[in-house]
């Protein structure tokens, strides 16, 4: 029987993501009965993910897979952007927050056999901030610091609680910061400690979610600012997604599809947990522009 998505696959593999495990023994035992053309690719450093990518999709092959974390996803997705070839996600990184969000099973064997049968093609929105492409979210502000503060060391060994202590130490020196929003020609002017312009609202906590009506598919990017400057507002925002309705004295939140973000002082962003610079910015979402391998509804 003639596979779904063909038959040549890339598997880029970042070896520095998540807990050592076994992998190429378990790749092996998925693939070799469906006699799929399997090629792997190491990354050593920053940026290899994104070419190598890019090198697939000029080789001409069928499926890119990863394996790795959400940073190691969202710099292959950076090299496949205006390519057809379909994304296989093998977790393998702390949160995994992306696989997550589409259903894909946490055990990169059992993702790996969705490339042979029992999946979809899931369609998803892209984020662009200048040559910058994000599937999940760029942050500017408290969380843009917790995230680039975050080492290696610390995720590989606490996983999510890592951004947790960052998290702790960054509001220990809250500062108040003046957004000025044009939002899909709307000005507004607005104050708060952290801005997020979120493509989906899994942030890798079971229930936790920056706004329940955030959709990855939905052609919007969603623009959330938090505005009190203490942990107990984060409390309370946590408590109100959980319960499925915004507490507006704590959030503002605007869905668009193309947004210019100017702050006073000037904020690190990141884009996917890569720091990118500062403000301002200019960010547009890039409606149904990668496609994902996914597990057909009740598969899962």
């Amino acid at each position: 029987m003639a596979l779904p998505y063909g038959t040549r696959v890339h598997v880029i593999i970042n070896p520095a993501a998540g807990q050592d495990q076994p992998l190429l023994g378990k790749l092996n035992s998925v693939f070799q009965p469906e006699d799929v053309d399997w090629e792997v690719f190491i990354t050593k450093k920053a940026g290899d993910a994104r070419r190598l990518a890019q090198e697939a999709v000029a080789a001409g092959v069928d499926v890119i897979a990863v394996h790795g974390g959400d940073g190691t996803v969202a710099e292959v997705v950076n090299g496949m952007i205006g390519s057809d070839v379909p994304l296989a996600i093998l977790p393998g990184g702390t949160a995994n927050v992306l696989a997550a969000e589409l259903g894909i099973p946490s055990d990169p064997a059992q993702a790996a056999a969705l490339f042979c049968g029992g999946s979809t093609v899931r369609t998803i929105d892209i984020g662009q901030i200048d040559q910058h492409y994000f599937v999940q979210r760029a942050g500017i502000g408290v969380e843009a610091r917790i995230v680039v503060s975050t080492d290696r060391e610390a995720k590989n060994r606490l996983g999510w609680l890592a951004y947790a202590l960052s998290a702790f130490q960054a509001l220990s020196e809250p500062a108040l910061v003046h957004y000025s929003f044009t939002l899909d020609g709307l000005k507004v002017e607005t104050e708060g400690i952290a801005c997020f312009i979120a493509n989906t609202g899994n942030v890798g906590l079971p229930g936790f979610s920056l706004a329940p009506t955030i959709d990855i598919s939905d052609g919007l990017l969603d623009v959330v600012v938090i505005h009190q400057n203490n942990l107990a507002s984060l409390l309370s925002l946590a408590a109100s997604v959980v319960s499925g309705s915004e507490n507006l004295n704590s959030i503002q939140h605007w869905q668009v599809r193309e947004a210019t973000i100017e702050t006073q002082p000037p904020q690190v962003v990141h884009s996917d947990g890569e720091a990118i610079g500062e403000t301002p910015i200019m960010v547009k979402v890039l409606p149904q522009a990668l496609r994902v391998i996914v597990p057909e509804i009740g598969q899962v």
